[in-house]
């Protein structure tokens, strides 16, 4: 039996998807890649700086400036086209690389990705890892395919004596354990 790895997703069996990959003999972390091309715009929009402006001159904002703002704002996903398998205690951790925020102003905005072992193949999702990105450069990123947008690690986690487990199973895809 395979303790833990990566395989691709169905949708991308023929699109010549690069499985992840440790880059030196002693990397802790497997490099994920982009499945697409992809443009993460710069969160450094006109709408974006507008609402900063008023903000910080305690000005009222227009309900449809604020939300033209938000849709700057938010995180970008973009595809792997890869699931991984692992021990049921186990975690994958997903991190920013290292050179992402110095080189092209890539960052990871949760700080870190939680994958579960019950991400992979549930019920409603088969569990392809997505890279939630945002651009904090000045100019917007072209992102191409195969390009290494974050790392993986996989990770044993510990329970407390008196976990509450509810026992319940996952149905879902990205972000779906806090429903």
């Amino acid at each position: 039996m395979k303790k833990r790895g990566f395989q691709i997703v169905s949708k991308y069996r023929d699109d010549q998807i690069q499985l992840p990959n440790r880059s030196t003999e002693h990397s802790a972390g497997y490099d994920l890649h982009s499945a697409v091309d992809f443009t993460i715009p710069s969160i450094w929009k006109v709408n974006f700086l507008k609402v900063l402006w008023a903000i910080k001159h305690e000005k009222s904002v227009s309900y449809e400036k604020a939300n033209q703002a938000k849709k700057i704002l938010k995180p970008f996903l973009i595809p792997t086209g890869v699931k991984a398998y692992m021990q049921p205690n186990e975690v994958l951790i997903i991190a920013n690389r290292s050179s992402s925020p110095l080189k092209r102003s890539l960052i990871l905005p949760n700080g870190i990705g939680v994958v579960d072992a019950d991400y992979y193949n549930n019920d409603s999702n088969e569990g392809e890892l997505l890279i939630q990105i945002l651009n904090v450069g000045i100019s917007d990123y072209h992102v191409k395919k195969g390009d290494r947008l974050a790392q993986g690690i996989f990770m044993p986690y510990l329970i407390t004596d008196d976990d509450l487990n509810s026992g319940k199973k996952r149905s879902g895809g990205f972000g779906s354990s806090g429903k």
